[in-house]
């Protein structure tokens, strides 16, 4: 709430709403008061047009004009009309209702000053009938008010004549338009109608009537008790006082929210909202209800009003705020929105009622996989079409939804079409089974979850090896997106342990014993290929090119094939024996590696050329650290994370000792902090980071272990400075940090506080703060390198800027997951094929949903089901201590079947129903 400025709503917690004395204790009517014995029309509209107040129901119109219009409207006609518009119809908004419910006085003090000002006689609340709670509370504070003399004839005895009516809708989203709500009114189908005439000059039964917002009116006793001075004082020029809005989807804190207008959006979703929930990032916010726009996390620096709002694609609206994490597909939202509008429609304009639905189908069949590019082009035509020939406020914003999603994630949009992908996993059609869409291999996780609860290890192994060359690698350090997708993790519960159940799975099957199908070689080629770098993506796509038939040379200039997995895992996590059994289980004679042979050292890409290769895998990995561009960072004692980590796991050579401090908040970091702290002549090991604990991007899991382990961290922390004594580091000064404000990925940026500067001294520090792959040779041999140092490649076919030279894993993405890599590998194998073969390499992309139908084990059957997660055990700290033993261990048998008994079988959707259709299939007298 201290970022809050609650004008509006900051009284509502000392009044009974259906007790008019708690609402005059609070100084409510003094406004009234103070108008009414002013006796000056003109004043009031002279303040409410210095203060600035803009119409709060969405378009933004300054409510002084609208008023001083109202007022000379009707050429002296003494019969004028006041509307309150609280015809909420936006999905997930309730402003106006929490208003009329927690302080109808509120509004009914606002239009008792705004019929002095215009000279009305008479006022409506038009309020649909399913906000039952606020038409009770406003019909008994109109009673109370007529009860005191505050409405009706002669008000205070001052001649003022001023009643209020309630007008129930029937809750069609088209009455919040004035004319169609003043049609409604007069007992007509809630159709808006050509303007002008407008209904300040011809409105209700034709007479002049001025429509005002709820909150509008809400903002008239303070404005006039307060003086427009004091008043315009908050918020921003052109867009003064607070703003309520409804702040409600993927956030920590839903509800309410009152902010001056002028606030940037990533304050009122981070610091008010509270962030993501569960770690989740912020993907994008929609602003103003089902009409409004989509504003990425990019974006939210932007100021909230509603000049800023309105250009980048989005309004005001009511006041609905929709936040959006990673697993929200936009697509969807615009499809959501969309069926929201088509179905809200009055029909009357052509345009709107046929583009909203033609619109609609067409993203209906964008997220069920059957949309076109061509449909693209159509969406964004009938999306202007719609926005530009309507005759209402409805139909003239009904596009922004998919324009602004077209103009912000148009990637989204391509990936649905193109490569028949919806990677938040929402699209079903697109999606089948979660855990299946989220791996990058497309691993049937359900389909091994399955035989496990059968007690059938065998073929879950099977069904690992089907698309993964790695299940012990993947079971012991994948990043396993595929739990992060689960729906049993959904509504509070927990994801199931699907990389615990590979491990259990792994631990049953010794690979070099068992002959899968995909180890026999599916032809003959004579086309050479040659793969730089033996690590997991060199090593996955050397293993299908082996399997398709071609000679394959793997090219590593270390001594040891593995790349990052010996090279940057340590052993604690990924046993090195483990490792060579696996890696030795996918390889024959088909296959040669060529080690301490490097890249520009020792072969080029015109030599391999020359030599006969008809194509090269570039898959190096980013072995090269970042530096932290401080003084003295080459001093004698100063190493990086990854010389650390790759001269201890390939070389065993040790470069820590004493007290050591590793700087970063990574995998790397956390990594190197638990080598050191096994290490013989090492006293002590301290991270520094310079966020805070929960901002580490190091898992969580990797975490915990290392402070178990004795490692300490010191969070909120820079170094500055090196310092040196006769050559060799002696300590390093830092400075203490506090966050500031967020930055474009919702985390808060770290700024230095003045005179905090103190000094650790240390013998050792360990510099991990990220890596690059070292792309400088390649610039030199004709490939592009991208601005992030990256190998510039096509992202479906994994293809360099040079013909026959293809990319992948981290050389092309920067540093990324173990089974990113794999999949990356395996991609390229498969483009390597085709360019070897002559074939097209940008070929349509299948939707992968479950096929094979595993029949689920009878409920009954079953004599325990455990609704919380299996977790491994790791083995006592005391058995860590100075030795690389494997940590983690294994989850048992029973424990295996008890926890995939909680799996939800999401593949029973698709692959059940068609087993139901081939087994209904039948004849009958011969009819089929």
């Amino acid at each position: 709430f201290k970022k809050q400025t609650r004008l509006i709503l900051g009284g509502n917690q000392n009044i009974d709403p259906i007790k008019i004395a708690d609402y005059l204790k609070q100084g409510g009517y003094a406004a009234f008061d103070k108008a009414l014995f002013r006796s000056d029309p003109e004043w009031i509209i002279r303040e409410i047009s210095a203060s600035g107040l803009r119409g709060r129901g969405g378009a933004g119109f300054p409510t002084g004009k609208k008023w001083a219009l109202a007022r000379r409207a009707g050429g002296g006609s003494k019969e004028k009309y006041i509307i309150c518009n609280a015809d909420e119809g936006d999905p997930g908004a309730y402003m106006d209702r929490s208003l009329l419910e927690g302080n109808p006085h509120s509004i009914i003090e606002g239009m008792l000053i705004a019929s002095i000002a215009i000279g009305a006689k008479q006022g409506f609340i038009y309020v649909r009938s399913e906000y039952p709670l606020a038409i009770k509370h406003a019909l008994v504070a109109i009673r109370q008010c007529r009860q005191i003399g505050l409405l009706g004839q002669n008000i205070l005895d001052s001649g003022l004549d001023f009643d209020i009516s309630i007008v129930r809708g029937a809750g069609a989203f088209v009455c919040g338009e004035e004319t169609a709500l003043i049609r409604s009114i007069e007992g007509y189908v809630g159709e808006p109608h050509q303007r002008p005439p407008y209904p300040i000059d011809r409105g209700l039964l034709g007479k002049p009537t001025c429509i005002n917002n709820v909150e509008t009116l809400a903002n008239i006793a303070l404005i006039i008790g307060r003086g427009a001075e004091e008043y315009s004082k908050i918020g921003v020029p052109g867009n003064t006082g607070t703003k309520i809005f409804s702040l409600v989807g993927k956030i920590a804190n839903t509800g309410l929210v009152e902010v001056p207008l002028g606030m940037k959006i990533s304050d009122v979703v981070y610091e008010i909202g509270g962030g993501s929930i569960g770690g989740s990032k912020i993907k994008a916010i929609q602003t103003g209800g089902p009409s409004g726009g989509c504003i990425p996390a990019s974006m939210f620096d932007l100021s909230i009003d509603y000049d800023s709002l309105k250009d980048a694609g989005a309004i005001m609206g009511s006041g609905g705020m929709i936040v959006m994490d990673e697993n929200t597909c936009m697509v969807d939202v615009a499809k959501y929105f969309m069926k929201f509008l088509k179905s809200e429609s009055c029909g009357k304009c052509f345009t709107c009622r046929k583009g909203t639905q033609r619109m609609y189908e067409i993203l209906d069949d964008i997220t069920s996989g059957r949309g076109t590019l061509q449909q693209l082009d159509l969406l964004y035509q009938l999306a202007v079409a719609v926005k530009d020939t309507t005759m209402c406020g409805l139909g003239n914003t009904a596009s922004n939804p998919v324009l602004s999603t077209l103009k912000y994630f148009k990637a989204e949009y391509l990936e649905h079409i193109v490569e028949k992908r919806c990677s938040a996993g929402v699209c079903k059609d697109l999606v089948g089974a979660p855990c299946q869409d989220a791996c990058p291999l497309g691993t049937e996780a359900w389909r091994y979850i399955a035989h496990i609860q059968r007690g059938e290890f065998l073929q879950a192994y099977r069904v690992l090896r089907e698309t993964n060359p790695f299940p012990s690698v993947c079971a012991r350090v994948c990043n396993h997106p595929c739990e992060q997708r689960c729906r049993a993790g959904l509504s509070g519960a927990e994801p199931i342990a699907i990389r615990s159940l590979k491990r259990i799975v792994i631990d049953s099957i010794v690979p070099a014993d068992i002959k899968v199908k995909p180890f026999t070689a599916k032809g003959k080629y004579e086309e050479k290929v040659a793969i730089i770098g033996a690590g997991p993506a060199g090593l996955t796509a050397a293993y299908y090119l082996s399997i398709l038939g071609y000679p394959v040379d793997v090219i590593e200039r270390e001594n040891q094939p593995g790349g990052m997995l010996v090279a940057g895992i340590p052993a604690y996590r990924m046993p090195r024996d483990v490792l060579k059994k696996e890696i030795d289980a996918l390889f024959d004679d088909r296959v040669n590696f060529r080690f301490n042979t490097a890249l520009g050292r020792d072969v080029s890409i015109d030599t391999l050329f020359s030599d006969g290769y008809t194509a090269i895998f570039l898959s190096m990995g980013s072995h090269k650290s970042k530096k932290m561009g401080i003084p003295n960072e080459n001093t004698l004692g100063v190493v990086s994370g990854m010389e650390f980590l790759k001269a201890f796991n390939l070389h065993e050579k040790i470069l820590a000792h004493g007290d050591v401090a590793v700087i970063g908040g990574g995998n790397s970091a956390v990594d190197a902090a638990r080598v050191a702290i096994r290490l013989p002549k090492v006293k002590s090991v301290t991270i520094l980071y310079r966020r805070d604990r929960d901002q580490m991007p190091a898992y969580d899991e990797e975490i915990e272990a290392a402070l178990e382990e004795g490692v300490k961290i010191e969070t909120l922390v820079t170094p500055t400075l090196i310092n040196a004594s006769e050559g060799r580091l002696a300590s390093i000064e830092c400075v203490r940090n506090e966050l500031g404000a967020f930055d474009t990925t919702g985390r808060k940026i770290p700024i230095p506080l003045n005179d905090t500067q103190w000094i650790v001294s240390i013998d050792t520090l360990i510099v991990a703060i990220g890596e690059d792959p070292d792309t400088s040779i390649l610039s030199t041999m004709g490939i592009d390198i991208d601005k992030n140092k990256t190998v510039s490649i096509n992202a479906k076919t994994c293809q360099t800027s040079r013909p026959g030279v293809f990319a992948g894993g981290d050389l092309a993405t920067g540093p990324n997951t173990i089974v990113d890599a794999i999949a990356a590998g395996k991609r390229a194998a498969s483009m390597i094929d085709r360019y070897a073969r002559g074939l097209r390499l940008d070929q349509p992309e299948n939707v992968r949903l479950p096929t094979v139908f595993v029949e689920p084990v009878a409920k009954e059957s079953l004599e325990y089901e455990e609704k919380k997660r299996f977790t491994p055990v790791r083995i006592p700290v005391e058995e860590r201590k100075n030795n690389f033993l494997e940590v983690e261990k294994s989850i048992s048998t029973e424990e295996a079947i008890r926890e995939s008994c909680r799996c939800l079988r999401c593949d029973l959707e698709f692959t059940q129903t068609k087993d139901l259709q081939l087994n209904c299939d039948c004849s009958v007298g011969g009819i089929k």
